[in-house]
């Protein structure tokens, strides 16, 4: 796994003037903010979406679970039929879908056009997340790369500290489907934005479905990482999934103290992001691993000092500020492995994390279930530790001569 920051497509010669170019990555934050968002906010709509569509809760919870699967196991195929689309056609085409489905949402009369509609959604989204990241990257300069992919990855930070807390207000103020229009209207602001701001971007380093599926065999740094991020997603995720019920049961957390420590866990990873942007053009493989590490210790520190509220916000904002770290690096690492065909290989990496997402909330819930929601911590650190330790462990190999 190579320790060399990002390389771009795109050559400090460049054809953008700065201005635009990061307007152009400004956009792309903003699609990335309301495709987040409009995945994520159901979770707070759950009990009003239920009682509106005379469904239990467990199964308005799917629209959230079929969103992301869909967005996972879609992507690589999409990627791959799309190859020859220019990207900002195909990005202005996936935020018209986005708009589509959350009109259709907010009208829809029944609960199985909603979970329908969701699928559909999923799938643009996919194609973002393997699209977003490396249109950004090539509308500036090389040396700027890793900045910018920093700064459309703080979008997710964004949504879950300001997108996420605002449907729910938003919601309280007046119904459900109310806020799924405000959510097209801001999807139809952003889709005109990036009609305005990103230049013509055609397609570059698409591949085939056969070779997209072929890549890992190939690349041995690319299987590497696709195992990392593998390890590091089910580790992280099946305990940030419990985190609510964890801090209730060992911090007697109210649901005020578990949103603002939960805002200030989105702050910290934000903050993550963009100390990320600066180091790993110094040291890709050493910002991983401090990452990587922070995320154990945060975790490590939950039992220690997490029954508190004190020390469950300094175990919180270190878990922010490390999964930050962790989540650019994973992207840089990914384009380092695969250059020549980043979208083919994030499409691969879209599809590992999600599906990846969905097995450790899976996994969670049976450790919470089974064992007790502190368990859910300890796999968490078991887990995050595997893709640490997978990390080091290639370091002799990697740096071998003849590599």
């Amino acid at each position: 796994m190579t320790t060399t920051g990002l390389t771009s497509p795109a050559q400090d010669n460049h054809p953008h003037s700065a201005l635009r170019s990061w307007l152009g990555v400004s956009a792309i934050t903003a699609s990335l903010f309301v495709f987040l968002t409009t995945e994520l906010m159901p979770v707070g709509l759950l009990t009003p979406i239920s009682a509106s569509l005379s469904i239990s809760v467990g199964l308005a919870g799917l629209i959230v679970t079929l969103y992301g699967v869909s967005a996972g196991l879609g992507v690589p195929f999409i990627v791959a039929w799309s190859r020859r689309v220019n990207r900002r056609v195909l990005l202005s085409t996936l935020l018209a879908i986005l708009t589509v489905g959350n009109v259709i949402t907010a009208i829809s009369p029944n609960y199985p056009l909603v979970l329908t509609t969701r699928l559909v959604m999923g799938f643009a989204s996919g194609v973002f997340w393997a699209i977003g990241v490396s249109m950004a990257m090539r509308l500036v300069p090389e040396r700027h790369a890793s900045r910018a992919a920093a700064v459309v990855m703080s979008g997710i930070s964004i949504a879950a500290v300001v997108g996420i807390p605002l449907g729910t207000i938003l919601e309280s103020l007046t119904d459900w489907r109310t806020t799924f229009l405000i959510w097209a209207g801001l999807s139809v602001l952003v889709l005109l934005t990036v009609v305005a701001a990103v230049p013509s971007l055609p397609s570059a380093n698409a591949v085939s479905v056969r070779e997209v599926f072929g890549l890992p065999s190939k690349n041995l740094p690319l299987r590497r990482v696709l195992f990392t991020v593998v390890l590091f997603v089910l580790g992280h995720f099946g305990a940030y999934t419990f985190v609510r019920p964890y801090l209730e049961d060992s911090a007697a957390a109210t649901p005020f103290f578990i949103t603002v420590v939960l805002m200030v866990y989105g702050a910290g990873g934000a903050a993550g992001n963009f100390i990320a942007g600066y180091t790993v053009n110094r040291s890709l493989r050493g910002s991983f691993i401090v990452g990587c590490a922070g995320l154990v210790v945060s975790l490590l520190s939950l039992p220690a000092i997490g029954h508190g509220q004190a020390g469950s916000i300094v175990s919180l904002v270190l878990w922010g500020v490390s999964f930050g770290v962790v989540q650019l690096c994973q992207v840089n690492m990914t384009q380092a492995a695969a250059p020549d065909t980043f979208e083919a290989a994030m499409s691969l990496n879209t599809m590992a994390y999600n599906t990846s997402i969905a097995l450790g909330a899976l996994l969670g819930g049976l450790f919470a279930d089974h064992l007790g929601v502190t368990s859910v911590v300890w796999f968490g650190v078991a887990l995050t530790a595997a893709s640490l330790l997978l990390t080091l462990g290639t370091r002799q190999r990697a740096s071998r001569p003849g590599r």
